[in-house]
């Protein structure tokens, strides 16, 4: 069972659709929204929050926007000092704007934190007390951009769905960015250089232009090299790879894909499946640069999917891994992961969050190293109703690792998830993190959500119980076949069980050795019903005024019985003759099931047996016989 996780929750004055953290500042993180371009008396905002205590969310300051333009769709940020970051927003110029040709859609934000007085200060304490000593943070509008060309429709509803940065790194504040359209005739991705430290009309990188009538659903950025990245989108139905090399230096794209990659296209349903309804793509993110992890929602909503893309050097991708999250989740509305860092093998854990529109938030992980590649996926918890209205965005912090070696000093490990809904929420879950190998035996661990093994230690307890099971499975089925083939006592009464011609056919009494002194007269009269022999002699020993009459019987299902009646009327209702008075097949019949139950031989003679009532089924089919 996955352990409580602590939460903070929010509820600022206008819907949200973006959020996002500092890449190396996870206290601080923006969100924006609004109403959009209407007269609705919701405006149009951006707001810093502190999210340093795991209880407490504190709005820090908020910008307000034009309310004659649209509310902020996209929200991306990029950190470039210590006391301050940039965040990028994609918010459309106003009607009047675009159709006079002009929409500047990418806009730059500077965000600047409260001075921080007192760097020592204990950051669990309340956000508000500690920023009362701090003083106001600022956000302000410092550019805009139009990179998309102008739409050639007749009406002008081109607006920036999708922002995406390269992911952020300590050692190299090189970032590309991309943007792709929504609601545009034709779509198109346009890439940029996101570094920068004071915000202006940025680089343009390339231009990927979009078949008519397809949309990009969501982009990534992995870098393969110092200055070399590839940009992953993908459609509806089809996922694309585009590489660029670019030079920061320069300001320019030294070289790009001509065009394009296809990676992958959803298989049309089968001519016999119920829908004819194709999967669709909702977002991707890299796992590694040769893996790409896809969500889509089915037809219908029907559920989820996440599968594994392994890229080919050429050619399509290969399907690898998927997974159907919770079956509460009928349809996506966000997905975001966290890569945790890795170890000198190269072995790494990533931690993925889905967004359901059942409004809940499902938590899984995936375990990788280069030699074996990826585990199966491991649901970790599932966060329901989280927020009261449609979740629009969710957003995990960056996980920068603490500085080896890692001792009994290192502070505690978090990630943190953010997500925001259309009912004006903010919510931050902080999930602790911790190193592996456990404790202090190595000092330059990597850290993950859920310890590798566990998934390994299930399958071993998993393999062990099922041998078990078959051993003493198997060591039953000996000792009833035993049984039934008369090699052992009736322990398990087996034969009990087998149907009568069965049982007939293939079933054996079992004899006692009269050779093993061991073995009591209380013990043989039990294993066989209180057997013939034992209650001959008993009727033997007694007088004549006290002798019982002795039964024998063929019952269908436990064989030959014996049994002592103090009244020999009961037993000649019952149908039984003494063997004196059976007819002569009947008694050969009787001693030939005699001799097989082991209650009798030849050598005994029938003088024994003068006197004993037999009746059953042996009578029955000695009278067949005859009438044969």
């Amino acid at each position: 069972m996955a352990p409580s996780t602590p939460s903070a929750k929010t509820t600022l004055s206008y819907p949200l659709y973006g959020v996002d953290f500092d890449p190396h500042n996870d206290r601080y993180l923006i969100t924006g929204g609004g109403g959009g371009e209407v007269r609705s008396g919701v405006g149009n905002k951006i707001t810093l929050l502190d999210a340093s205590s795991r209880n407490e969310i504190f709005e820090v300051t908020t910008i307000e926007l034009s309310r004659d333009e649209d509310s902020v769709t996209s929200l991306a940020a990029s950190s470039n000092t210590g006391s301050r970051m940039v965040a990028f927003a994609g918010i459309n110029s106003s009607t009047a704007d675009q159709e006079a040709g002009k929409n500047e859609h990418l806009r730059f934000f500077r965000v600047t934190y409260p001075l921080q007085k007192d760097p020592e200060e204990d950051i669990a304490k309340s956000a508000a007390n500690t920023l009362e000593k701090q003083g106001n943070g600022d956000i302000a509008l410092v550019g805009k951009a139009s990179l998309f060309r102008p739409s050639t429709g007749v009406k002008k509803e081109t607006y920036q769905r999708v922002l995406r940065l390269s992911p952020a790194r300590r050692d190299c504040e090189s970032r590309l960015g991309a943007v792709a359209t929504g609601l545009a005739p034709e779509g198109e991705v346009v890439l940029f250089n996101a570094t920068t430290g004071s915000p202006k009309n940025p680089d343009f990188c390339g231009r990927i232009a979009l078949n008519k009538g397809e949309e990009a659903a969501d982009l990534d950025f992995v870098k393969t090299g110092r200055e070399e990245f590839h940009l992953a989108y993908c459609t509806d139905y089809e996922v694309f790879l585009y590489s660029i090399n670019y030079d920061f230096e320069s300001e320019k794209a030294r070289t790009s894909s001509p065009k394009p990659r296809l990676l992958y296209s959803t298989p049309f349903p089968d001519v016999f499946s119920s829908t004819k309804k194709r999967p669709t793509f909702r977002s991707l993110r890299f796992l590694t640069p040769n893996h790409l992890l896809l969500l889509c929602n089915s037809p219908q909503r029907s559920g989820v999917e996440l599968q594994v893309l392994q890229i080919a050097e050429n050619g399509l991708g290969d399907m690898i891994l998927t997974k159907r999250p919770h079956k509460s989740i009928k349809a996506s509305t966000g997905f975001d992961v966290s890569i945790l860092d890795a170890d000198s093998s190269g072995a790494k854990q990533i931690v993925i969050a889905v967004a359901g529109a059942d409004l809940s938030i499902e938590l899984l992980t995936l375990d990788y190293t280069p030699i074996k590649g990826f585990n199966k996926f491991r649901p970790y918890t599932v966060l329901q109703n989280v927020h009261p209205l449609q979740i629009t965005k969710i957003a995990f912090s960056t996980f920068h690792p603490p500085s080896h070696p890692v001792t009994s000093s290192t502070l505690p490990q978090y990630i943190k998830l953010a997500s925001v809904s259309m009912s004006n929420t903010i919510v931050v879950h902080t999930l602790a993190v911790s190193p592996t190998p456990t404790g202090y035996q190595s000092k330059t661990p990597r850290y993950v959500l859920v310890q590798p093994g566990s998934s390994e230690m299930l399958q071993t307890s998993l393999s062990i119980f099922v041998s078990l099971f078959m051993v003493i499975f198997g060591a039953i089925m000996l000792q009833a076949l035993l049984e039934i083939r008369g090699g052992t006592p009736p322990y398990l009464g087996a034969v009990n069980y087998l149907h009568p011609n069965i049982k007939n056919f293939i079933a054996r009494p079992y004899v006692l050795s009269s050779n093993d002194p061991t073995i009591s007269v209380k013990q043989a009269a039990k294993s066989s019903n209180q057997g013939l022999r034992y209650l001959l002699g008993q009727r033997i020993a007694s007088s004549s005024k006290n002798k019982k009459a002795v039964f024998i019987k063929d019952h269908i299902i436990n064989g030959i019985q014996a049994e002592t009646h103090d009244n020999e009327e009961v037993v000649k209702r019952q149908g039984a003759k003494k063997w004196e008075d059976l007819e002569s097949h009947e008694r050969e019949n009787w001693k030939r099931r005699l001799i097989e139950a082991g209650e009798w031989t030849v050598a005994e003679g029938e003088s024994v047996l003068r006197g004993v009532f037999f009746g059953g089924v042996a009578g029955v089919v000695g009278q067949v016989v005859a009438g044969l």
